[in-house]
């Protein structure tokens, strides 16, 4: 199940109408092929999609599943449009991180093997995560709990500084693992649509050090 196996559907405007653009690797500038995103169609997963073209700007953790609309990929209201797109690479079914309070893996360690956490705070952990080891499995983390926010992709590696997850603060509340449906076949083929969700408006506070 090689990441050349992914199929991923980009459709110009909402509930998959418009141009269609159909994808089974990197696509570095999807807007070279339509003028928008507007829903995307994972038939086999999982991918993460960029705000801006060239793997820029946010990222979004898209499994396989039907994505309607921009709200069911981000919390964010800034997001109302994808521009790159790769397939995740995900190896095997085991999982475990490591969460540092402070960079170069100092300072108080949180480890999470095989689980979901949706707030640190409750598993007694700070929010300040400023390094973090992805030792096996896939992981994203999210600014705030319950799997909102920002996201941020940890795949197999060492990060030793939150610059390195793409963030401009160590601020993580929640993480969850990223599982492939040929190790995990239990998953949710289509996401449900959710009604009267608050968004958040996600801006970027540039004044940690």
């Amino acid at each position: 199940h090689s990441p050349s196996a992914r199929q991923l559907a980009a459709f110009e405007f909402e509930n998959f109408r418009g141009k269609k653009v159909e994808l089974s690797g990197d696509c570095k500038n999807v807007l070279e092929k339509t003028q928008r995103v507007g829903s995307v169609i994972v038939e086999s997963g999982p991918w993460v999609a960029f705000e801006l073209p060239g793997f820029a700007g946010d990222k979004f953790l898209l499994e396989k599943g039907e994505y309607p609309r921009w709200s069911t990929w981000t919390s964010c209201q800034s997001s109302y449009t994808l521009g790159s797109f790769r397939p995740l690479k995900v190896d095997g079914a085991d999982h475990k991180l490591q969460l540092f309070e402070n960079t170069g893996f100092e300072g108080r360690k949180m480890e999470i093997v095989d689980d979901d956490v949706p707030s640190l705070w409750a598993y007694g952990f700070q929010n300040r995560v400023a390094s973090a080891k992805a030792i096996s499995g896939t992981w994203v983390g999210y600014t705030y709990p319950g799997y909102r926010g920002h996201q941020y992709v940890f795949e197999h590696g060492d990060f030793k500084h939150w610059n390195d997850w793409g963030a401009s603060e160590p601020q993580i509340q929640s993480v969850r693992r990223v599982r492939d449906m040929q190790w995990h076949k239990k998953g949710f083929d289509i996401i449900p649509e959710v009604e009267n969700i608050s968004y958040i408006k996600c801006g970027t506070n540039k004044n940690f050090k």
